[in-house]
């Protein structure tokens, strides 16, 4: 019975990395888009408007970019790696990096961002409360193996990399929306804006809850 217990944990860790690192890798390609800076390469095409009417647009675009692939890594590591043994200073050291950019550079700069997201002002409200969410639940995570309590800064961090994996639902949300419904463009951006996030933290509460992870 611990066999095979042993084995189901092993296949369904296995899956998660494949399929984590798949996803990665579409994430990384999207990014490598942006190197070197430019300021009319892909996505900024469409944001000509914040880019010659705000001068600070592309610094915080860029340091968004930039910094969140490195964030998806780094907390891919620390939530999945388990601190122990051999493994206990990779956990550390890839929570620190985590910890560090996204509280500093990620989310900061992707609250800005959401001011001038596509959508209208319904899809804005949503990418500045899910940029707040995720530099809270950060923080909480933080602050919580300050005090060493180990239990609660999981549950933070389950949180908070839920909401960061919001870059890739959000994504795989657009894809079958437009494959399947052919919305208007500025349609799909209000509805993956909610898309993205919020049934990413539900679920993750419902896991939390149900002590389907610990």
């Amino acid at each position: 019975m611990q066999k095979t217990i042993l084995t189901s944990n092993f296949i369904i860790k296995t899956l998660l990395v494949l399929i984590f690192g798949y996803f990665f890798w579409l994430m990384l390609q999207l990014t490598l888009e942006y190197v070197p800076a430019q300021s009319d390469v892909s996505f900024l095409m469409i944001k000509q408007t914040e880019v010659t009417t705000h001068s600070e647009y592309l610094y915080f675009f860029y340091t968004h970019v930039y910094s969140s692939i490195f964030v998806l890594f780094s907390g891919f590591i620390a939530v999945f790696v388990k601190p122990k043994f051999a493994f206990r200073n990779l956990h550390r050291f890839s929570g620190k990096v985590y910890v560090f950019l996204l509280l500093s550079l990620a989310a900061p700069s992707g609250i800005y961002m959401g001011f001038y997201a596509n959508g209208g002002f319904l899809a804005k409200i949503s990418f500045v409360i899910l940029g707040i969410l995720w530099w809270f639940t950060t923080c909480k995570a933080y602050l919580e193996i300050r005090k060493k309590n180990v239990i609660n800064h999981k549950k933070w961090m389950y949180r908070s990399y839920a909401l960061a994996v919001s870059a890739i639902t959000l994504r795989i949300w657009k894809v079958v929306l437009v494959y399947f419904f052919q919305p208007n463009p500025m349609d799909v951006y209000e509805i993956i804006a909610w898309l993205g996030w919020v049934p990413n933290i539900l679920l993750i509460e419902i896991l939390i809850i149900t002590k389907m992870i610990k």
